[in-house]
């Protein structure tokens, strides 16, 4: 099915694969933290340079979800959600920016601004209102799946089947946004986010089984642990390690490349839809 995002009227189509670059504005995210955290000049620098290489949308971040990652008070994630995306749109006025967060208050805010998409680690669990929320702003929305806050999850990697259990969470959690008319979710099965080095690659070599959730899937794979831990190097140099796996996962159908790396990404996704070509 050729799914379509509803970004604020503008129609985005998934016939053809997207790439999210990532803009992290926070202090100690696992790969650029730090990077452009406090400085106007180096974050808008950096979401040119993403555009430029072919970002179709931009997915900002002002709270780091790494594993064991400090969480931010909402009021200090609400101030700098508000000045980073009054920049951006300021700056770069026709761009689609995701807002990348899990508390109700803040996707509000980030909409207001200018922001279109929600995308929440927690699958709504962290805030009870955000189900609610964006069923009343109407975004599209990613669904992730979690098994706790940065802090632990890490501590909650047991699972019976991670592929099936992950499955059941996201259709137990997209029923409860079907009840609230929320027409535009995506999936994200959440590597990395409570899972070992092992479940990320069951998830990875079946994501065609999420793809029975009728729903476009999103893939968050960027320099993560799963390649540098196993590679026994850094994120530095998780680069072609990330292609390569994000090459698979285009042949089993993925629609949203979350990355790091947008012009690498971009070459990947045009040849991988030149293989696929009949």
């Amino acid at each position: 099915m050729n799914h379509t995002l509803n970004c604020k009227g503008y129609l985005i189509s998934l016939e053809h694969p997207l790439v999210m670059g990532i803009l992290n504005i926070t202090e100690d995210s696992f790969y650029d933290g730090g990077r452009y955290f406090g400085d106007e000049k180096k974050y808008l620098s950096r979401v040119e340079q993403l555009l430029n290489e072919g970002a179709d949308i931009i997915d900002i971040g002002v709270m780091s979800t790494r594993p064991n990652a400090i969480e931010l008070p909402e009021e200090e994630e609400l101030k700098r959600v508000k000045e980073v995306i009054s920049s951006v749109v300021k700056h770069f006025p026709k761009t689609i920016l995701s807002v990348d967060t899990w508390r109700a208050n803040v996707a509000r805010l980030a909409v207001d601004m200018g922001a279109s998409i929600i995308n929440d680690i927690s699958g709504g669990e962290f805030d009870p209102q955000m189900f609610p929320t964006v069923a009343n702003l109407k975004v599209p929305y990613i669904l992730m799946h979690t098994s706790g806050k940065p802090e632990v999850m890490q501590q909650k990697t047991v699972y019976d089947n991670v592929v099936n259990d992950v499955f059941y969470y996201l259709s137990q959690r997209l029923q409860a946004l079907n009840a609230l008319n929320v027409s535009d979710v995506l999936i994200d099965v959440g590597f990395g986010f409570g899972k070992t080095i092992d479940q990320n690659y069951d998830l990875l070599r079946n994501l065609q089984t999420f793809k029975l959730l009728d729903c476009p899937l999103v893939l968050a794979l960027s320099r993560k642990t799963m390649f540098w831990k196993l590679l026994n190097t850094t994120p530095e140099e998780a680069l072609y390690a990330t292609l390569a796996a994000e090459s698979y996962a285009l042949l089993q159908g993925v629609n949203i490349l979350r990355v790091h790396d947008v012009k690498a990404t971009k070459d990947i996704i045009k040849i991988i839809e030149k293989i696929k070509e009949n």
